[in-house]
């Protein structure tokens, strides 16, 4: 059965319904008018976006990032995501996201399809309304009164619920898609249109006509007339139409779709029943693992449970279609689930063929956090002879290292900026500071954890202490930094902490060895697994939500990288900074000595850190002087380009191209210069513009540095010294993870002691508090015990 929908001619048998239908809270199209669209598509207000989607049918996607090249989708709804909680009635806020997404992914240019639960319940809504109605009528006529007798609704079957509820179903779907100019069509199937073969093809080339005129199909089983279904009916190689899963897998498959998600009200397949204490979701089903999955009871509504889903998922999957199971219905995710699994997120579980040669990442996570508790149990000289021995390593497999690192270099020549590819190159020299910095956390991580920081004596014999303990498992991602790799390892490792390496894929080479190194160096005390380098194609956003895994994320490179980590983390807390925004202020009382090269070294030393200096600040009484000429001819040679301030500007008849924002990080070889009148208007600016990294003041006046000092509001700062000192290897820190400009925990470079956590132990003897109240026996006593002393040799 085949009903076309079009905004102009369609018009649903009850005229009750549509302003109803119509009162729908879905936004118009703007100034779209239905006489227009009957000649020209138009779009909405969603953005039209240009996808490469032809690809050959026949294999499934291999991995969730290539879904976001699925062209024919099918979206099934399960009736728990269609139906209200009480399931008389739709779910319509549901629904209208639901739509809006459909709407689109079709807009892209991709061919959706919809298989849709709702007709029971929507007509079971409607025959209810019409029998309270005429029961109200019989009795107000019977009784003379408006005393109403209770009345009993009678149990309404199936398929008449089904029967009167089709029509005001596909009423609303048209409501919604019509928001976007987007047609739709319903067609109504039974088993028999999938067994007989004519129907099957008069089916089959519906579908492809409809797909070829940009409408969008909603497919349903023809409950009004569909007998009950059999168990173990289905064919050889051939699965029933019993359910609205079945329907959907045989669809997927019939139309060579892509792609088909599967939504209900759990997030997917767990390996114990959902709401259990151990329950994990799956992330990623195989063929062959239905003996990992314990199925519970079917969802509260509909004639499919959770074991259908994954029976019809599999024959969808065998048939070359990749399927994805989730929840739609949760309010926090249903709005973008459908667009989320498009764009390959990791949501809910996804059904593929191809099993990957290494541990999943939850698999490395629960691995790191293993690893890491083995290792924080180490004695310290034995965690400081796993880091020598990585030290050694460094340098002693140096030409594999290099020859691994040349690949990389190679491959990302024209396709990198220079100063990432600056930061992507290795040498034997960086080796060398490498191995030294490495040696130097060795030395400081002997009095590391469990140091004492503090005792207490409760009472007589309840003693309390608070000591140094690792934070957990580590999240680090870096960009173009196969450097950033053994420096993270060695302060893991000394702080006696998991870790997670996530490195960019321009370093990969790079990475591979020197984690293979690290994990060489674990292994003499057997902790190997401490250290993970996740090589699967995880995308960031994915790694950020694993928070029942991960403890601290710390992200190394670009600031938008880390804008982009700090928006998607998803209740871990992240340590690092967006923006490296250096500023330098030269006082009027500068020495002409020191300005030249602490600018130079500052700028031009290497730009592309995130401790360069990207501001500079120069008080007016300097304008026009030998010193001002000096950093400008200084600046000149070294090929610095300068954008002049606005204040800097307006003093110049010729000035350089004025800023267009003074809060900027180049990240090159040019630098802001603006005119400030007096330290505390410099003071002003860096809290203005400035990004709380590291900000210097150059003068010869002790009582203005001091000022300088003890008013900037920023993790680094500094008198008469460049910027490029704010690094926890320059600190005597060894290496350091990152520069924190948060306010709580670490900041700055944050070396051994920012990656550490505390912990209290009691120890008391046949302690209860009861003992301590108005009557009790025993009295507070809190007093301060002594510390033992930190081993600095």
């Amino acid at each position: 059965m085949l009903r076309y929908m079009h905004r102009s001619g369609f018009q649903p048998f009850n005229q009750r319904l549509l302003p109803w239908v119509q009162s729908i809270a879905v936004p118009r199209s703007h100034g779209v008018q239905p006489s227009a669209v009957r000649h020209v598509r138009s779009w909405s207000n969603i953005p039209f976006i240009t996808v490469p989607l032809s690809r050959a049918h026949g294999k499934p996607f291999a991995h969730r990032s290539e879904l976001k090249h699925a062209k024919r989708i099918v979206v099934k709804l399960g009736s728990a995501v269609v139906t209200r909680g009480d399931e008389c009635g739709l779910a319509l806020g549901r629904l209208a996201s639901i739509v809006e997404q459909v709407s689109v992914l079709q807009n892209q240019g991709r061919e959706m399809m919809l298989v849709t639960s709702g007709a029971v319940a929507f007509g079971k809504q409607r025959l209810r309304h019409e029998i309270l109605l005429s029961q109200s009528v019989r009795q107000a006529l019977h009784s003379g009164q408006n005393q109403l007798k209770e009345m009993a609704i009678p149990v309404l079957e199936a398929r008449a619920c089904a029967a009167a509820g089709q029509s005001g179903l596909m009423a609303l779907y048209e409501a919604m898609f019509t928001q976007y100019s987007i047609c739709a069509a319903q067609i109504l199937v039974t088993n028999l249109d999938f067994h007989d073969e004519q129907k099957r093809r008069n089916l089959n080339g519906t579908l492809h006509e409809l797909l070829r005129m940009n409408i969008v199909p909603i497919v349903n089983t023809n409950d009004a007339v569909v007998p009950p279904a059999e168990p173990n009916s289905d064919l050889q190689g051939v699965i029933s139409v019993k359910d609205n899963d079945s329907l959907a897998a045989r669809l997927a498959v019939e139309m060579k779709t892509d792609l088909l998600i599967v939504l209900s009200d759990v997030e997917g397949l767990f390996d114990s029943p959902p709401g259990s204490d151990d329950a994990k979701l799956i992330d990623i089903f195989y063929p062959g693992d239905q003996q990992s999955v314990t199925f519970g009871t079917k969802s509260r509504v509909g004639l499919g449970g959770m074991e259908a889903k994954v029976k019809a998922a599999l024959w969808a999957l065998q048939g070359g279609t990749s399927v994805v199971i989730a929840n739609g219905t949760h309010p926090k995710v249903s709005g973008h689930v459908i667009t989320d699994i498009v764009e390959g997120k990791k949501v809910g579980t996804f059904f593929s063929e191809v099993k990957p040669a290494g541990p999943t990442v939850e698999q490395q996570g629960e691995m790191a956090r293993s690893g890491g508790r083995m290792l924080a149990t180490l004695a310290p000289e034995q965690r400081a002879e796993i880091i020598h021995h990585l030290a050694d390593l460094l340098t002693d497999q140096r030409e594999e290292i290099l020859l691994a690192n040349k690949k990389d270099l190679e491959e990302a020549e024209g396709r990198l900026a220079t100063p990432l590819m600056k930061r992507l190159s290795l040498s034997t020299s960086k080796l060398n500071s490498l191995a030294i910095g490495l040696r130097q956390i060795a030395a400081s991580s002997q009095d590391s954890v469990g140091r004492i920081l503090r005792r207490t004596r409760i009472a007589k014999n309840l003693e309390l202490e608070q000591v140094t303990v690792p934070i957990g498992v580590l999240l680090v991602i870096f960009e173009s930094r196969p450097d950033c790799l053994p420096q993270v390892a060695a302060l893991a490792i000394a702080s006696g902490n998991g870790l997670l390496l996530k490195g960019g894929k321009e370093a990969a080479h790079s990475n591979r060895i020197l984690h293979h190194l690290t994990q060489e160096a674990l292994s003499i005390h057997g902790v190997k697994d401490a250290i993970q380098l996740v090589n699967t194609r995880e995308e960031v956003e994915d790694l950020c939500r694993l928070d029942k895994i991960i403890d601290l994320i710390i992200p190394r490179g670009s600031s938008q990288l880390v804008r982009d980590i700090q928006k998607a983390a998803k209740g871990i807390p992240v340590m690092g900074h967006s923006e490296g925004i250096c500023h330098m202020y030269v006082d009027s009382e500068a020495s002409v000595d020191k300005v030249t090269r602490l600018v130079r070294d500052s700028k031009c030393e290497y730009p592309a850190a995130c401790n360069a200096l990207e501001t500079l600040l120069i008080h007016r009484d300097l304008l026009r002087t030998p010193l001002f000429d000096q950093i400008i001819d200084m600046l000149r040679v070294e090929q610095v380009k300068i954008h002049a301030g606005p204040k800097f500007a307006s003093y110049l008849t010729f000035s350089p191209s004025e800023v267009k924002s003074l809060r900027i990080e180049y990240g090159d070889l040019e630098v802001c210069i603006e005119v400030v009148d007096s330290v505390q208007e410099a003071i002003d600016h860096i809290h203005k513009y400035g990004s709380s990294h590291t900000d210097v003041i150059v003068t010869e006046n002790e009582k203005t540095a001091e000022f300088f000092l003890q008013h900037v509001d920023s993790a680094c700062v500094f008198w008469n010294a460049s910027t490029r000192f704010s690094d926890g290897y320059r600190f005597g820190l060894g290496a350091e993870v990152g520069i924190s400009t948060s306010r709580i925990h670490a900041r700055g470079p944050v070396g051994l002691e920012g990656l550490l956590t505390t912990k209290w132990l009691l120890r008391g003897q046949d302690h209860v508090v009861s003992d301590f109240s108005e009557h009790g026996s025993l009295k507070y006593l809190h007093e301060n015990l002594p510390v033992p002393q930190r081993n600095f040799s």
